[in-house]
């Protein structure tokens, strides 16, 4: 019998989901930034075998919306729980269980197998982490939990194992050779804005949006034009720096990553424009991909 079904991985931002899923997929799809809230979209990576197809899903940050954009993030994070068939829930040795109640909540009515994954437990010792794991018992008793260290991957083949045996029986719901849903673009656009997260501080990285304008491939090269939105002009000065060398960096820094993803040679143009209060247009965050109702 082959075995197929969709992974879904939740919990609040910074938690290290995205360093998880790496883990789980062995491809680099989502961003892993050490800043929170660097995965907006849910993000599907795909791993096959013969005998089964896993559909990972990993999901932004679950946080209270102050504004659209956190609207549409959390939307994804919800409909995660409607349509896994194993629920990962990532939580952290410093985050205290009673930080979601309204979340946990809706975990809590799941009928489907809750992993409860207490990930970094490298930062703590054996005595608070046994503590950890009794209260988090309480608030979900249905869940399995696990210690793990996504970074270090202990215990991430115990994970695997895990989901693997809990699996319905299904035929596959993707083509076996894909390892995502999302098309190429989709992770230029992800890789540049994973650039511009390492390298400017503050709000600066949830202020912007980047889109690809051109993405021509070829046998050996690809040539992408991708443009870079942010709500002022004060910000385009920022993101550009001092004789653009800032802007400069983080294209040198993408284009390298992109090189390594699609291995082949990447010619990469970037460009600033200012999009003002974009994070709370409707249209604007359709037109990005928002998924908001």
């Amino acid at each position: 019998m082959h075995k197929a079904g969709f992974v879904n991985i939740v919990g609040n931002p910074n938690v290290g989901k995205s360093t998880l899923m790496n883990a789980l997929v062995g491809e680099r799809i989502s961003i892993a930034t050490f800043k929170a809230q660097t995965t907006r979209h849910r993000i599907m990576g795909i791993y096959n075998t013969d005998e089964m197809q896993i559909v990972f899903s990993d999901t932004p940050g679950v946080l209270k919306p102050n504004y659209k954009l956190q609207e549409s993030m959390l939307n994804f994070s919800t409909s995660a729980l409607a349509d896994a068939d194993v629920l990962l829930y990532v939580t952290d040795v410093v985050e205290t269980p009673d930080k979601n109640n309204e979340f946990m909540a809706k975990v809590r009515e799941m009928t489907v197998p809750v992993l409860l994954l207490i990930n970094k437990i490298d930062l703590t010792d054996q005595e608070k982490l046994v503590k950890l794991v009794e209260e988090w018992k309480e608030l979900l008793p249905q869940a399995e939990i696990i210690p793990i260290s996504a970074a270090s991957k202990f215990n991430v083949d115990y994970v695997m194992k895990r989901i693997k045996e809990l699996l319905p029986d299904s035929p596959p719901y993707f083509g076996k050779d894909q390892w995502t849903d999302k098309p190429a673009r989709f992770f230029v656009n992800e890789i540049i804005r994973e650039k511009i997260l390492l390298y400017y501080d503050k709000e600066i990285p949830y202020s912007v949006e980047v889109v690809v304008e051109e993405f021509k491939e070829e046998p050996k090269k690809i040539q992408i034009r991708a443009i870079i939105y942010v709500e002022r002009d004060s910000q385009k000065g920022i993101i550009i720096g001092k004789q653009g060398k800032a802007l400069k960096k983080v294209a040198t820094e993408a284009r390298r990553e992109l090189e390594r993803f699609f291995g082949k040679t990447i010619y990469l143009e970037t460009y600033v424009k200012v999009d003002k209060d974009w994070r709370s247009s409707d249209k604007e965050l359709r037109n990005f991909g928002y998924q908001l109702d």
